[in-house]
Order: C-alpha cells, then structure tokens, then sequence
C-alpha cells in the first residue's frame, strides 16, 4: 500500500511538472517528463510494484537470499582452497587423480623440462656472450609469416 502510494505522488509530481514545461512552450520537454510520468502508475496497475514489495519486505526472501549468499562464498572458498592445494602439491585429491598423475607427490609442468641454468649471462674475456647470430633471431617468426602467406 506505502509502495502504491509513492508511486502515486511520484507520478502526480511528474504530471505537474510536466504542465509547468508544457505552460513554457517546451512541448517537447513537456512531453517526455509526461512519458516518465506515466510510468510509475503503469506499474502500480500491472502489479509490478506489490509484486517487488513483497519480495522486499518479506524476510523469508531475504533469508533465501543470505542462504545464496553463504552456499557461493562457500564453493568460492572451497575452489580457493583446492588451487592452493594443487599449486603446493600437498592438496587432498581422489584416487582417480593421483593414479592419472602416476602416483608422484607433487604434479610435474613439464617432465621432460631441465631445470635453468643460471651461469648463461657470464662474461667471457671481458665481453658479453652472445646466444646466436642476430640472423637466427628472427628465423621463427619468418618461418610464421611464411607459413600463413605474409
């Protein structure tokens, strides 16, 4: 009933002000504040607006709504958890997992990967090592534009 009401003088409100602009030849101006006007009755006579307050000023609504609330923070929390598990390799997975894995106790990124070497940037002689010839720099991404036509 509160709900209707506002609405009500909302729309009234509107309607007046709409007049005003009407009364100073901005009929345009008039005529859209009229459009806005109308739309709050509108509502108020399809049902929308009991229909909303209902749902707002019910707390069983809004309990359902705190229960969503909690059941998404708490698969958020839990897929945190298992990231974090699966990143320090100690995390609590099905047999079907580990036996996919291979058994092993922490996951391997890339078995056949050595580990890098970090004496590579030495100085030899007083001078920089160079890796490749600055012809071999480029060798891939011509080897990539030739392939799709560039």
């Amino acid at each position: 009933m509160l709900a209707e009401t506002i609405c009500s003088a909302a729309s009234a409100a509107g309607l007046g002000i709409a007049a005003l602009t009407a009364y100073r030849r901005r009929w345009r101006a008039a005529t859209r504040i009229f459009a806005y006007a109308l739309v709050p009755v509108a509502l108020v006579m399809t049902g929308l607006v009991e229909w909303v307050s209902q749902i707002v000023f019910d707390p069983v609504v809004w309990a359902g709504f705190g229960l969503l609330g909690l059941a998404w923070l708490l698969l958020a929390a839990t897929r945190l958890a298992e990231r974090r598990a699966v990143r320090s390799g100690s995390g609590e997975e099905s047999g079907g997992r580990k036996a996919a894995r291979g058994g092993s106790g922490a996951p391997a990124v890339a078995p056949g990967a050595s580990a890098p070497s970090l004496g590579s940037g030495a100085r030899q002689g007083g001078r920089p090592a160079s890796a490749a010839p600055p012809a071999d720099d480029f060798s891939d991404i011509e080897a990539i534009l030739k392939k799709h036509g560039i």
